[in-house]
């Protein structure tokens, strides 16, 4: 009789929180292939304020209390030379509307940014801190950000992984697709060429999510 390897009977699941229906229907639409364990992606809505509630009350329930944690979807770039449909990689997540509550630290960036150059060929990743805000951040406050180190923004990944460490100790990283960037500004996701190939995008990634969770049950040398 056969028996599974001991990670694979110990795989934690993983947990993808997003704010909007069109980045999780992206992100259910990306397939199951690859996956090492369950996994569920998570809709909060839109706020750092929704993100806590929505994650906590997620980590609260079996299987996912000690789910492996990422947050994605779009975001705002802040760079010049960012463009619609570039990844970003948080190597930390700065602060939320919750006041300075302190820098959290992704796990594994690198092993993502290798996982997305393969899922997703030709597409530029960028990797650095990604500021968190409790509202749509435009003109003058993207140039304050960028002015920090900060190369992109969006309103819940900050909150998505300090709720989920304060829940208990686990892997989190954050992984978001530029909508818009300071060139390439937009009014309405999806009515205009950069929401489309955002999209595109993000259905795209979730085979790197998967080869980064399987990562974390590998023996370290």
């Amino acid at each position: 009789m056969s028996r599974e390897p001991e990670a694979a009977l110990s795989a934690p699941p993983l947990l993808i929180a997003c704010a909007l229906g069109i980045e999780q229907l992206a992100l259910r639409s990306g397939g199951r292939s690859g996956a090492s364990g369950p996994y569920t992606v998570v809709r909060t809505g839109m706020g750092p304020d929704r993100a806590r509630r929505a994650v906590s009350r997620a980590l609260a329930a079996e299987p996912w209390r000690d789910a492996v944690v990422i947050a994605s979807g779009f975001c705002a770039g802040l760079a010049p030379g960012m463009h619609p449909g570039d990844l970003v990689v948080a190597e930390e997540t700065r602060g939320d509307a919750a006041g300075p509550d302190g820098t959290t630290v992704c796990t594994g960036s690198e092993l993502l940014v290798k996982a997305l150059t393969r899922a997703v060929p030709g597409r530029t990743v960028h990797t650095g801190p990604l500021a968190g805000s409790d509202h749509v951040v435009r003109g003058h406050e993207r140039s304050e950000l960028l002015a920090t180190g900060a190369l992109a923004v969006d309103m819940e990944s900050a909150a998505t992984l300090r709720t989920a460490l304060v829940t208990g100790p686990r892997p989190v990283a954050a992984v978001r697709v530029v909508v818009d960037a300071p060139e390439h500004e937009l009014v309405r996701i999806g009515t205009v060429r950069g929401g489309i190939s955002a999209f595109r995008v993000l259905r795209a990634v979730l085979p790197a999510f998967f080869e980064w969770h399987r990562s974390l049950l590998l023996p370290r040398r």
